[in-house]
C-alpha cells in the first residue's frame, strides 16, 4: 500500500516507521526543508509541499491512501481554518481529481470536538459542542473528511486523537510542580496515535466513520500528579480547583473555556475493531520519561 501522509510531523513519522516496517510504502509531506530531512532521516521516501498549494500537491505521487496529520503550529482559529478546512479540502479536491484516485483518506483530528460535559463519558455517538473557535473549525473539518471524499469516489474515516505525548512530549514538570488544576486527562501515547491509523489503514477498516484514539483510561488530573510524583520520588504538588484556577484572572478566553473542559473520552469503538495498545494506560507510556528522571536526579 502506497500512503501519503500530508502534514508528517511527530506522529506522521512514526506512522511512515510503522507502515514501512510491515512492508508498506510511506511518502512523508512537509512544507519544510528540516521537515523533509527529519522524513528522510526516518528512512521513507519525502516530498516538500504545503497541503494547501494545489500545484505543489502535484509533486506527491500516486498513492492508495492519504492520511491529512497537518498541523496548524498551535495558532488561532483563522490559521486553523487555512490548514484543517482549506487545506484538507484542497487536498482531496487535488488527490480525487486525479486519474488514479486513492481509495481513502484519514484524517487525525482532535477530542476537543466534544466540549464539556462535566466529566461525563463521550463516544462517537456523541453529539459535538465545540466551546472554541478552533473547535469549531476542527468539527467543520471532520464533516468534510467525512463527506466530500465521496464525491470523488472514495472513503473518509476521522481519527479523533485525545491529548497527544511520548517521546520529547511529556509534560513531567508541568505536574511535578503544579500548581494542578482538577479535570480528566484524556491521553495517547503517540506510538499508539501513528498504531491506530495504521491499524484501520492496513485492516481496511472504519470507513465513513468516526475512531476516538484514546487509551484505555482517563486520568483525573490530580491522581494524575500524585501518581507521577509518587513514581519519581519527589512530594506531591499543590492541587488548585477549577474556582481557585479562574480567580487568578490571567486567563485567556480560550484558556478559561479549556479549564471548564471536561469529559471523560471512550476508546470502546477502537478496542472492538480489534486494535492492541502498545501503551494502555498512561503508567506504561510514561515509564520510559520517569525512568530518565530519575537516573537525572541520581546524578
Amino acid at each position: 500500500m502506497n500512503v501519503a501522509i500530508l502534514g508528517c510531523g511527530h506522529v506522521g513519522i512514526e506512522l511512515g516507521r510503522q507502515l514501512a516496517a510491515r512492508g508498506h510504502d510511506p511518502i512523508g509531506v512537509r512544507r519544510s526543508a528540516d521537515g523533509v530531512e527529519r522524513i528522510r532521516d526516518a528512512g521513507f521516501e519525502a516530498v516538500r509541499a504545503d497541503v494547501t498549494d494545489r500545484e505543489a500537491l502535484a509533486a506527491v505521487p500516486a498513492v492508495d491512501a492519504i492520511v491529512f496529520a497537518a498541523s496548524s503550529g498551535g495558532r488561532g482559529a483563522e490559521a486553523a481554518r487555512e490548514v484543517y478546512v482549506e487545506g484538507l479540502r484542497t487536498a482531496i479536491e487535488v488527490f480525487g481529481e486525479r486519474e488514479n484516485a486513492p481509495d481513502r483518506l484519514v484524517y487525525t483530528s482532535s477530542t476537543g470536538v466534544h466540549g464539556d460535559h462535566d466529566g461525563d463519558w463521550v463516544d462517537e455517538d456523541t453529539p459535538l459542542e465545540p466551546t472554541t473557535e478552533k473547535t469549531d473549525v476542527l468539527a467543520e473539518a471532520e464533516r468534510i473528511a467525512l463527506e466530500l471524499p465521496a464525491e470523488y469516489g472514495f472513503d473518509g474515516t476521522v481519527a479523533r486523537y485525545a491529548g497527544l505525548y511520548g517521546p520529547g512530549r511529556y509534560r513531567l514538570e508541568r505536574y511535578l510542580e503544579g500548581p494542578v488544576t482538577e479535570g480528566y486527562l484524556n491521553m495517547v501515547h503517540r506510538d499508539d496515535a501513528a498504531g491506530a491509523v495504521r491499524y484501520l489503514l492496513t485492516e481496511d477498516l472504519a470507513r465513513g466513520e468516526v475512531v476516538q484514539v484514546v487509551d484505555d483510561e482517563p486520568a483525573a488530573k490530580w491522581d494524575f500528579a500524585d501518581w507521577l510524583a509518587d513514581e519519581c520520588g519527589v512530594p506531591e504538588p499543590p492541587k488548585q480547583t477549577k474556582a481557585e484556577r479562574l480567580e487568578d484572572g490571567d486567563l485567556s478566553e480560550a484558556g478559561r473555556r479549556r479549564i471548564l473542559t471536561s469529559k471523560r473520552c471512550s476508546n470502546e469503538k477502537l478496542r472492538a475493531l480489534g486494535y492492541e495498545f502498545t501503551y494502555p494506560t498512561f503508567r506504561e507510556g510514561y515509564r520510559d520519561a520517569i525512568e530518565t528522571y530519575r537516573d537525572a536526579s541520581a546524578d
